[in-house]
């Protein structure tokens, strides 16, 4: 997988997700770099609203993405561990943008081509991760790269929450 992020030599972790892979009822995994399988994407059946968890090779629930019971707009709420966040579309926009609230601590925004999967994740204006599609023949299937330190776990239930608010 090449690299997204452009202009910095930061090292970076490299994950491969499937488009659109968040169904109601599916399950679906996120690779790393090496093509070896990381995180399963549990899709929750049976639910009225889009709930999926995140586990990791040995089936512990490592973080929970939830559609809130009532809610005025596009959002998704992300549990890890302790960290709580909630993922939301900002409705008047000249780009596509989603604004990520995270509980005490600094907010996060994602930008770019967000449907096609052309996006970047920005903290204060500096960039933490990337998404793109571009990196790959597969159809379907598109990359993240994470800056190494961030939260990992976190960037991917934030991409997991715009692949599933953009299916619509």
């Amino acid at each position: 997988m090449g690299l997204f992020g452009k202009g910095d030599d930061a090292p970076r972790l490299r994950f491969r997700m499937r488009e659109k892979m968040m169904s109601v009822g599916d399950d679906e995994w996120i690779e790393n770099g090496d093509g070896d399988r990381v995180y399963k994407v549990d899709g929750k059946a049976m639910r009225m609203r889009d709930t999926f968890a995140l586990k990791d090779l040995d089936g512990h629930e490592v973080a929970w993405i939830q559609e809130p019971m009532v809610h005025m707009r596009d959002s998704m709420d992300i549990t890890v561990g302790e960290l709580h966040a909630n993922v939301k579309k900002k409705m008047i926009s000249i780009r596509d943008k989603f604004i990520i609230d995270v509980e005490n601590g600094k907010g996060l925004e994602a930008h770019g081509n967000l449907v096609d999967h052309e996006y970047e994740i920005e903290r204060d204006g500096q960039t933490v991760a990337w998404a793109s599609k571009k990196w790959f023949r597969m159809r379907e299937t598109y990359g993240i790269e994470v800056v190494e330190g961030e939260n990992t776990l976190l960037i991917l239930c934030i991409a997991v929450c715009i692949d599933t608010m953009n299916r619509g």
